[in-house]
Parts: structure tokens; sequence; C-alpha cells
């Protein structure tokens, strides 16, 4: 099993609570997972919980990670007894377990106890639920977050006895290949304080986001119209995003399609096909691509480039204000690029009316069906303004921070 600098950090921790603060592609999550395992086989029957916002988080990310460790390693593959795919667990040959979990409020976490936690984007969990959580667990917990903003971590917990922390980056990972290294450190020409969250994973407060004017929804609703699809094309370091528009009561409804890195073409055509989309279907993509449209066009499939032009992004994006969105629980990917997406500022940090030019593989394509099919007279309807998404209260702290291994250069 090949491991980073933050993985044994991590393993060699002794106190309870070990925190790992860290930026994007900084290792943290999988490094973590990695040290539950080792633990889940070194000492029988441990019960290990890892612990998401929601069951959908779950799965795109940390047990997505989960399977891969186990996967790529032969002695997991030996140890490992079992996984239970519906209930999420891995169940070990010695009577261990890492169980994956959500919760829904307080009374619910009171439910079982473990020898270790972990609290997966612990920003997304209330502090009531890791309250009751961390009573019930007897060895070790550990957390992490990408520090969007100051939130409980900081105030009731870094800084305490019994707790060390650990703040990490791109550059503790050696398993990332240059081209990302050099899109993560290329926020800092975009935004300084993306940069420092993102690029240094130090504690930052992400002000001036473009959208505040959707909410989660469960599903779409069965009477609601089909607008049509977007999709924005990537391939190595930039992920290929789809997903569909609906609109119904002068709503708009979303619906993540897919969202991942090194699709071909073809590979496009055939996500399309497995998400049982009709060929009738409108598709409007990123007209920068023309040889991808014609080659999806060649394959069947309804596709035409968005109508960009002078000011397009501003425009799409006024468009879209004008419309409650509603976005599908399942739609992971989206759901925190909505939450990152923000205006630039300029060098004395006043905002500017164009978005930072990252977190938009899905916001992109929902702009490219705002553009082509949406009425830009926009929504009467739309009189008062949608609360933000449910999260945890944030609160601003002090924080005591240790780079792993020492200072790295700048």
């Amino acid at each position: 099993m090949k491991t980073s600098t933050l993985f044994k950090h991590n393993y060699e921790a002794t106190t309870h609570v070990v925190i790992n603060q860290g930026g994007t592609s900084s290792g943290k999550t999988y490094a973590i997972q990695q040290v539950l395992f080792c633990l889940a086989v070194e000492t029988e029957k441990q019960i290990i919980t890892v612990v998401g916002q929601d069951i959908p988080n779950l799965k795109s990310g940390v047990l997505r990670d989960a399977q891969a460790i186990h996967n790529e390693s032969e002695v997991l593959k030996i140890m490992v007894k079992n996984y239970n795919k519906t209930d999420r667990i891995f169940e070990f040959s010695n009577g261990s377990i890492i169980e994956f979990k959500s919760y829904a409020n307080a009374q619910d976490a009171k439910s079982g106890k473990r020898d270790y936690l972990f609290v997966n984007e612990a920003n997304g969990i209330a502090w009531d639920v890791y309250t009751e959580l961390a009573l019930r667990t007897k060895k070790r917990i550990y957390i992490d977050y990408n520090p969007n903003n100051g939130f409980w971590v900081h105030d009731k917990l870094i800084g305490k006895p019994g707790v060390q922390l650990f703040i990490s980056d791109h550059r503790h990972n050696p398993f990332i290949e240059e081209p990302l290294r050099k899109k993560i450190e290329a926020l800092k020409a975009e935004d300084l304080e993306l940069w420092k969250v993102y690029a240094r994973g130090l504690t930052g407060k992400i002000t001036g986001l473009v959208f505040n004017n959707w909410r989660i929804c469960e599903a779409i609703p069965q009477d609601a119209k089909l607008i049509a699809a977007g999709l924005d094309f990537g391939f190595t370091n930039d992920q290929t995003g789809c997903l569909l528009v609906y609109k119904q009561n002068g709503e708009l409804w979303v619906d993540e399609l897919f969202y991942e890195t090194h699709l071909t073409n073809t590979d496009i055509s055939r996500k399309l096909q497995e998400q049982f989309i009709s060929k009738a279907t409108e598709i409007i993509a990123d007209s920068a691509e023309p040889k991808s449209i014609e080659e999806l066009k060649r394959m069947g499939w309804f596709i035409t480039g968005a109508k960009k032009g002078a000011d397009s992004i501003k425009n799409s994006i006024d468009i879209l204000k004008r419309y409650h969105i509603n976005v599908t629980r399942e739609s992971v990917h989206l759901r925190k690029e909505l939450e990152r997406y923000k205006w630039r500022t300029d060098k004395d940090g006043k905002t500017i009316n164009q978005p930072v030019d990252t977190c938009n593989h899905l916001i992109d394509p929902l702009r490219y069906v705002a553009l082509n099919k949406l009425n830009t007279k926009g929504n009467s309807t739309l009189k008062t303004r949608l609360p933000k998404p449910s999260r945890p209260p944030l609160a601003n702290g002090g924080v005591f921070e240790e780079l792993i291994g020492g200072p790295l250069s700048q």
C-alpha cells in the first residue's frame, strides 16, 4: 500500500482527537482511511465508523476512496471477509468492521458505540451530532475538512488538550500530477482567498458567492418538464460535467448525471445511455469544442453548442438568478460547486462582476442551458430570496496551525 507523509502522521498520532485541515488534493481523506484499514486489521473486533453529511456525499467521496484502497491491496483482499454494499460495511476476518453512515440529527447519532470515529468533511456535520458521536467513541476521533470558513472545530476543539492539528495541502501529496498542482497554484491569480484555502489549507472566509437562490430537494417532481441537458467537456485535470435541467411552477430543478475526468466522446455517449437519456433529448454543450459536438452528433445525439457572446457568462448568471433552483441531494458535485462559486475580487479585495474560473464544471453546463433555452426576461414569480442550503452554524475561532513535517517553502 503506497502511503504519504500524511498517513504516517495520522497513524502515529497519540491524541484522542486528530484534526486534518487541508487544501484540495492534499490526500487527507485517503490517508486517514488507509490508517483505518490498518487499525481494523491489526486488532480484532474493532468497530470503526466513518460519518458523512449524507449518503450521496459518502458514496461520491470517502466510500469510493475506501473501495479503491481495498481493491488495490492484495493483503486487504485477504483480510476483508465481505463488503456489504447495502449497509456499506467492510467486514474483516478478525471480526473488525468499518461502517459508513450519516445521521439526520443528534438523537439519531445516539445509536451505537465504536472504537474509532472518522468525521469526513466535518463542516457539513452539526456540532450536536458530532458531540453525540464523540461521546460514544472509545479510542480516537479523526476529523477532516477544507477550511472554507471557521466553524465548530476552530471554536471548540483546536488548541484544547488531547487535540492534535495537521494542516496539509497538495504539496504533501506525492501522487498527484504536475498539471493539477499548477492548476491549484493558479488560484492565486484568480482569488487570493480561494488560493489560501485550497492551495495552502489555511482557514479562510469565502464570501461573495454567486448563487444564493438554490436549495436541496429530494427528487425531481414527476410533472416537471425537461428543458435540456447541459454538457461541459473536460479530460485530464478538468471534469466532464453533465446535468439535466427541468422546469415546474416557474422554478428550475437540476439533477447531476456525471462528473468525471478522462472521458472520451465515446465514454460520454456510453454514460448518457447508462443514464437512460433519450437521443431526442436536446443537449447544450460547450461551443468551444465543435469537434466533440460533431462526434457526438454523428453518434446520434441531439446536441448543439451554447450561444456564447459578449458578456455571456454574466448574462447566463443573471438569467439563473431569476429562478429558484432546486438541486437534488444526489447532485453532490454540483452542490459543492455552488457552495464555492464566487465573484472575483480586485487588488483591493473589492468584488468585481466576473466569477472566478474554477468550481464550475457543472455550473457551466447549467449556464449553457440558460443561454439557449431559458426566457431571458426571467421568472416573475421569484419575489423572495431562498435561504442558503442547510449547513451548521459557523463560528470564528483562533487556530493553532502546524504544517506537517514543518513549514514548506513558498
